[in-house]
């Protein structure tokens, strides 16, 4: 998005998913992984919105669908530029936008025109005809929203099935209008807050570029220190610099990476091999286990600040109640290392470090406490006092001051790293249920309140039957990395071919012992949703 755009967040509101007129969500259980979210696409259905859900699993969203497409694993690039073949072939496109406002569309169209509908469906599954009928439904509505997660983006290609779906909404301009743009929505609670205040290791807060001699020399005039001119690691470059002796000293603020990392037999061997550990966290997790030093943090009702979401929603939060026990807020915590590091850090409150950032940062200025108190929601950039916040990004690319064009990224298929094979004939999806979360860490403490304590592994009742499988049958799952046990569970909601399992209880069964960690080379994800495994009965 930021390549093409400028810009890596969403282009819209939630609001749009309610006044569209289409809909297509690309590889996201929304229903159980984002339900407020899923809410506002509800109502948009309601309104009239036709949804198309393009995934693995037939998911409980495929019942208010108007089109599903079964989309085989690692196939997404295909599909979506065979969506594109026939919006071109069609001449369904907008010749207007593409010549006002991108560039490239020539080499896109040249690397599309392989990708006939009946070419594709031999690699995604998809039958040719409901290619072409969402094609043309896509390039004709009004106003339509991708939206997607990590079923597109935990990919060894990741960022290409991302480029992919970007493509269609520059063929037809779909972008940059109240009604219509793309929407990745995020993986976790203040994501896109983490992104605003810099924790990213090519950013300052706001987006401005660590490389940006200019930037810097703003942000160190406020505070008053050198700020190193390269662009840091990603977490998949930290964990080869940890094997490799290059980082000795890890600090771990709410993340649990023993757990949650693919091949995590392999990412605790990093961990075992720093110098010195310190984790931050609510919950003595099993990362926090090893660590050297634990600081205990409070959690979101034992704090004020604020919170920024998928829409780059920026809403306040704030203190209800007292930390328990020794517990200490987070800017107490980091105030008080930086300043035994030598630091003169005297930050009264949240609101402080609020107003630092809005000085810095224009797209930040508009919004104060005061007003954030009086609209309860403003989304960024938002840089008057008095102005409304722009809902919609890249609106320019509708008028005459375009500025800089959005590109075509053209990008073709690629067979997954690892293919199903004689040895390893299955296809194991990782995701997440609704009631429970990621390594589950806080959401297991509901002890008998919730049912599906149990991890279980999906798989579709011809496979099942094959193995000579029964609900609750225990079998062994093995990739090249290592093993699990698990009970399996028999459903038509996974393709045949393909195993379903979430990584929620990792102390029963540690799904991500066979995730493979090797990662994209553009975004530094691994990929999650594509791993080749064979099954035992045991």
């Amino acid at each position: 998005m930021t390549a093409v755009f400028g810009s890596g967040a969403d282009t819209n509101s939630y609001e749009d998913f309610e006044n569209t007129d289409l809909i297509i969500v690309w590889g996201s259980n929304t229903q159980e992984a984002h339900p407020i979210i899923y809410n506002h696409i509800r109502r948009g259905i309601k309104n009239g919105a036709k949804m198309v859900l393009v995934d693995p699993r037939k998911l409980p969203m495929a019942n208010f669908a108007t089109h599903y497409l079964p989309v085989r694993v690692g196939a997404d690039i295909a599909l979506a530029n065979a969506i594109g073949h026939v919006i071109i072939e069609e001449k369904l496109y907008d010749a207007k936008f593409i010549e006002h406002a991108t560039e490239f569309y020539e080499s896109y169209k040249e690397v599309v025109a392989k990708y006939t509908p009946e070419f594709a469906e031999t690699i995604t599954g998809v039958p040719a005809d409901q290619i072409r009928e969402v094609a043309r439904l896509y390039a004709t509505v009004d106003r339509a929203v991708i939206a997607w997660t990590l079923g597109i983006t935990e990919h060894h290609n990741g960022a290409d099935n991302v480029f992919a779906l970007i493509n269609l909404s520059l063929l037809t301009g779909k972008v940059g209008k109240p009604g219509s743009g793309l929407m990745p929505l995020r993986g976790q609670n203040n994501v896109q807050g983490g992104g605003d205040m810099g924790a990213l290791p090519n950013k300052l807060p706001g987006f401005f570029n660590v490389e940006d001699d200019g930037a810097r020399a703003k942000f160190e005039a406020v505070w008053n220190c050198k700020i190193p001119a390269k662009n840091g690691l990603n977490q998949s470059a930290m964990f080869s610099a940890m094997r490799d002796g290059r980082i000795k000293f890890m600090f771990v603020i709410g993340e649990n990476p023993i757990q949650s990392e693919a091949n995590s037999g392999h990412s605790r061997s990093a961990f075992e091999n720093l110098e010195m550990l310190v984790v931050q966290d609510l919950f003595m997790t099993k990362t926090a286990e090893i660590a050297d030093v634990v600081l205990p943090a409070s959690g979101w009702g034992e704090v004020d600040g604020t919170f920024t979401n998928s829409e780059r929603g920026i809403q306040r939060v704030r203190k209800m109640v007292n930390a328990p026990g020794e517990a200490k807020d987070d800017l107490w915590i980091l105030q008080e290392i930086a300043n035994y590091l030598g630091a003169n850090w005297h930050y009264q409150s949240a609101e402080e470090v609020w107003n630092e950032l809005r000085s810095l940062s224009p797209s930040h200025y508009g919004m104060s406490y005061e007003r954030l108190e009086r609209e309860y929601e403003l989304q960024w950039p938002c840089p008057s006092l008095t102005e409304p916040p722009e809902k919609v990004l890249h609106t320019r690319l509708h008028s005459d001051n375009v500025g800089m064009r959005a590109k075509f990224s053209p990008v073709e298929y690629e067979e997954p790293l690892e293919p199903a094979d004689e040895e390893f004939p299955f296809v194991l999806i990782t995701g997440r249920r609704l009631a429970f979360y990621n390594t589950g860490v806080m959401t297991r403490y509901e002890g008998g309140k919730v049912k599906d304590q149990e991890e279980y592994m999906e798989i579709n009742p011809t496979d099942a039957a094959k193995y000579q499988l029964e609900n609750g049958t225990r079998i062994k799952v093995s990739s090249r990395r290592g093993s699990v046990e698990v009970p399996v569970k028999i459903t038509d909601r996974v393709m045949e071919g393909y195993v379903f399992m979430t990584f929620h209880f990792p102390e029963q069964v540690n799904t991500n012992t066979l995730t493979n960690d090797v990662v994209d080379s553009k975004s530094g994800v691994s990929p999650y949703k594509y791993t080749a495994v064979r099954l035992e009965r045991i």
